[in-house]
């Protein structure tokens, strides 16, 4: 029996639950073996490899060889965890966080420096705020890759 999940209507936003922890739990525990150095090595030598080693769904690994962290979250990724692969890649969390939002890293940086997204027209789906589905992803980086 599911539970009750009001939070669901909160826009460009997956909440990481117990569901989703479950979803995720290889793809997470893949993230985690990343953090040791030979880990690191098998996986950038061959990823296909590497990640068949792990239980976890075809999407997932599509996914993690994509770079898509949007779409390993939907999977059941959890950001702490995914930053992994970022590290592996040689990739700061910003640069990371701004990949997720179609921003170029600068763009994340002056946004959260100025305070992040307004709360206005973000709180539920359907209102007119910035992270609404319909205005994402952001940025010149997102703006390119619709073109």
């Amino acid at each position: 029996m599911s539970l009750e999940k009001p939070y669901l209507d909160v826009p460009g936003t997956t909440i990481f639950d117990a569901e989703q922890s479950r979803k995720g739990y290889w793809l997470n525990q893949f993230c985690m073996s990343l953090m040791k150095a030979q880990n690191r090595e098998r996986f950038k030598a061959n990823e296909r490899a590497y990640l068949d080693e792990w239980a976890m769904s075809e999407e997932q690994k599509q996914a993690v060889m994509a770079r898509d962290l949007n779409w390993c979250i939907r999977t059941g990724g959890n950001i702490y965890f995914l930053a992994k692969i970022g590290a592996t890649d040689g990739k700061s969390f910003q640069q990371m966080a701004g990949s997720m939002t179609g921003m170029t890293e600068e763009e994340y940086r002056n946004m959260m420096v100025a305070g992040g997204r307004s709360a206005n027209g973000n709180r539920v789906i359907g209102e007119d705020g910035d992270a609404q589905a319909h205005r994402q992803p952001q940025g010149r980086a997102g703006q390119t890759a619709k073109a």
